[in-house]
């Protein structure tokens, strides 16, 4: 079994195996040196600074405030340890998402209450995804807590654990370090549970203690060990053989993936099971990125009425379908509009699996289940030879007439031809939901947007977080107008960075996908100069360029400039379409979101 601690069955791309199997069957940290004596460099800043470099983080994003200068000045001594200043908290949280994705672990530092409540949005996030983020905040001074004292950055009350109170439940671990005696222990568990539960955790760290040597740290601390999780094995073995004889027997099974694929480490498990079994392959949409595309199998995006083409029909026409890692929620499940029967459904969660309307099994891991059930299933192709029948390739959209304002179409065919393994997408919350979703993949081509959460603004920071965790990759961002204003300034820090991405600013005057669930004046935003901000952002430092495109002739040369001769830069291209363009996708989806928030209350 796999016992690495971070992105060791990785589902997307990762530049930093952090974790290697040691002789015992534990888990340790790579890199570790023999300690030495208790030094004035062996303080609690520079034990996490060298926590964090041991765990794969090479760069934390912060803002810095008066209770966390001290703490920074001993994360930034750390070799190997980069701080990446951000304009607010919220994108810092965004950016240490987005870095996790990439990475396997993020990381944050904020100061106290101010900072912290500002951040916590974006953790909430990263909770909801099951990324192990790591917020860093830096505390009041160890002789201010229960003194009554009423410090600044605060509500104005004595009492300082208002800010944890917040954190609680969407953090998995919290720990507060006012103490030297037990700040080892806090630190350890927090970053260690962080990475075990796959949810962010919380360290408050007293702005006295940080810089203060302590016969617990040493300056090269001996790394610490987490056992492998295991399957029991009885279980295991009768879910495997409950489960084979149910698809063994269906006619035309299907397998579906989930996004809690990423969160079990069972990408490369749930492809061997496609190979060994023959089912035709659909991903959820929140799962899109975490299997390859180009699997011969693969059948598209699995999303009810907004299904990729011919992809929803094989999946609901079956007569048995495996769900690994799936979350349905209102917006996965399109209002609550699947044509899915419980009795024909295997759902896979990380750690239990329950067949039909029939037995659940728990501690069982997926990756061993999916393994061990890919050498009991018999081969069978019949759904996948039934999508092969009735499959039609995809249309192209109508060709535009000379200088014909730039339809959203056009836009997404010509950036499907700038995908290689050599780029990422981010998609942000709105239509590019939909229209990234019709992308297909390359092999390696990485692939995030933020389905459960779905906040606005997400993509900026975490466009930022994850160029900076990959910088081999050209990240190519997708994002509208109303999300862009939300977490523009960021933008700055790109630069600052020096990061090539490539963002596609969708401007067509509002929030859209509101427009379809429910329209209003409220959802007309102010134009901005989308252009000119990023131009006054960059101010002639750093590598920025910018166009405005309105036709596809236009957008053609914007393209061929931004990976040619401005390959090197940061590339922004605001493309200007009309409002009430978008794709068909949203529009069905719309409406039944909007169907299911407008239910009227059960009888009383």
């Amino acid at each position: 079994m796999d016992t690495t601690i971070n992105m060791l069955d990785s589902c997307k791309p990762c530049n930093n195996n952090v974790g290697s199997p040691s002789q015992n069957g534990t888990a340790s940290i790579q890199n570790a040196h023999t300690p030495s004596l208790a030094s004035p460099d062996a303080t609690l800043g520079r034990h996490l600074a060298h926590r964090l470099v041991q765990i794969g983080i090479n760069d934390v994003f912060s803002v810095p405030g008066d209770f966390n200068l001290t703490l920074l000045d001993h994360l930034i001594a750390e070799p190997g340890l980069n701080n990446i200043g951000c304009c607010n908290e919220l994108n810092a949280g965004y950016a240490a998402d987005g870095y996790a994705r990439a990475r396997g672990v993020g990381a944050c530092v904020v100061t106290f209450t101010v900072g912290g409540l500002s951040v916590l949005n974006a953790i909430a996030g990263a909770y909801s995804e099951n990324l192990p983020v790591i917020c860093i905040v830096g505390g009041p001074n160890t002789n201010d807590f229960g003194t009554n004292r009423i410090l600044h950055h605060t509500i104005g009350l004595p009492d300082f654990s208002q800010e944890v109170q917040c954190f609680k439940p969407v953090t998995c671990f919290q720990a507060i370090v006012n103490n030297l005696e037990d700040a080892h222990e806090l630190i350890d568990t927090a970053i260690s549970t962080a990475l075990k539960e796959s949810k962010p955790v919380y360290i408050s760290i007293s702005c006295n203690l940080a810089g203060i040597p302590y016969p617990t740290f040493s300056r090269e601390p001996i790394p610490f060990a987490l056992s492998p999780r295991l399957s029991n094995n009885m279980g295991l073995e009768a879910a495997v053989e409950a489960t084979a004889a149910f698809l063994n027997k269906a006619v035309k099974p299907v397998m579906v993936s989930g996004p809690k694929l990423r969160v079990a480490k069972a990408c490369e498990a749930f492809v061997e099971l496609a190979d060994a079994c023959g089912y035709p392959l659909a991903v959820m949409p929140s799962a899109k990125g975490l299997v390859p595309e180009n699997h011969p199998h693969f059948i598209g995006t699995y999303w009810g009425a907004v299904s990729t083409a011919f992809c929803a029909e094989i999946v609901e026409s079956a007569d048995a379908y495996l769900f690994a890692g799936p979350i349905f929620n209102d917006y996965s499940s399109v209002g609550y509009s699947l044509l899915l029967k419980k009795e024909k459904a295997i759902i896979v969660q990380p750690d239990r699996v329950i067949v039909a309307n029939g037995p659940a099994f728990g501690c069982v891991l997926m990756k061993d289940f999916l393994r061990a059930l890919a050498k009991r299933l018999n081969r069978n192709t019949t759904a996948y030879e039934n999508y092969s029948r009735i499959y039609i390739p995809d249309g192209v959209p109508l060709k535009s007439e000379p200088k014909e304002p730039l339809r959203v179409n056009v836009l997404f065919q010509h950036i499907q031809n700038m995908l290689s393994s050599e780029t990422a997408v981010i998609a942000e919350t709105g239509d590019s939901w939909f229209n990234c979703q019709k992308l297909k993949l390359p092999a390696g081509c990485g692939y995030e947007f933020q389905m459960q959460y779905g906040s606005i603004g997400w993509s900026v920071g975490a466009t930022l977080g994850y160029a900076q965790s990959v910088p081999n990759k050209r990240v190519i961002a997708c994002i509208g107008d109303g999300s862009f204003q939300v977490t523009a300034q960021d933008v700055s820090t790109m630069l600052r960075c020096g990061q090539k991405s490539i963002i596609f600013l969708i401007n067509n005057g509002g929030y859209t996908i509101e427009v379809e669930i429910h329209d209003g004046p409220y959802n007309v935003i102010k134009n901005w100069n989308y252009t000119g901000l990023v131009d006054a952002i960059h101010n002639g430092q750093g590598k920025c360029w910018t166009t405005k495109v309105f036709c596809e002739e236009e957008l053609i040369e914007a393209i061929e400039m931004a990976n040619e001769a401005k390959k090197d830069c940061f590339c922004f291209i605001e493309v200007n379409v009309h409002k009430d363009d978008t794709s068909k996708e949203l529009l069905e989806w719309g409406s039944r979101v909007s169907a299911a928030n407008s239910r009227p209350p059960n009888p009383q």
